[in-house]
């Protein structure tokens, strides 16, 4: 116990920190890396709890596949983080002031909230025996059973975070041919067919 016990501070004190450092990284590559470190952290909690698939998926998807997409994408992407970060101080004072109202927003949904007398029942399904279910079905059960709708909507999530990124970073160039498929449908049979009669023995 008492090594399970440094662990897990070992792995959640190197996840906080990685996490930090993300968001406070100037080189994005940087924070790229550091998130990478993070998915393996927060591997290492899991396969601690005892839930090796979702460990696995970390390091597989999260680590194999996403983040070093991320990666490829910040190094290809030639983009100047100097003149993105001219117009901070300008608009410092508008975003602190958002962040205020927010601020003030969450206080005040906080103070009020108060907690149902069956929320108790209802925050959590009861977890399954581990001699009767293995790890992967309880956690099929749990997400397709009882956060079915959770689960619909984080996907939602990251559609939308898929879709403002592309729109981010595309980019409109001059001199690029694109293809046009309203324009290829109302094209006329005359406009794009030439019928000629070749005599034989002779070339066109």
């Amino acid at each position: 116990m008492i090594v399970q016990g440094l662990a897990f501070y070992l792995f959640s004190a190197i996840l906080v920190a990685s996490g930090v450092m993300v968001i406070s990284a100037r080189n994005p590559v940087h924070s790229v890396l550091y998130l990478i470190l993070a998915f393996f952290q927060a591997a290492g909690l899991c396969v601690l709890l005892g839930a090796e698939f979702l460990a696995m998926i970390l390091v597989i998807v999260y680590v194999g596949a996403v983040a070093v997409l991320f990666l490829f994408v910040v190094m290809m992407l030639d983009i100047n983080f100097r003149e993105l970060r001219q117009g901070f101080l300008q608009y410092m004072p508008f975003g602190a002031m958002v962040g205020l109202i927010l601020l003030a927003e969450l206080a005040i949904v906080l103070g009020a909230w108060a907690a149902a007398p069956a929320a108790t029942q209802v925050l959590g399904a009861p977890t399954p025996a581990f001699d009767q279910v293995n790890n992967t079905r309880a956690l099929g059960q749990l997400i397709y059973t009882h956060y079915a709708y959770l689960f619909q909507a984080s996907g939602i999530v990251l559609l939308i975070a898929m879709m403002g990124a592309i729109v981010l970073t595309l980019r409109s160039r001059q001199g690029v041919r694109k293809q046009n498929i309203p324009a290829q449908l109302a094209r006329r049979r005359e406009e794009v067919m030439v019928i000629r009669k070749v005599p034989t023995g002779e070339g066109v």
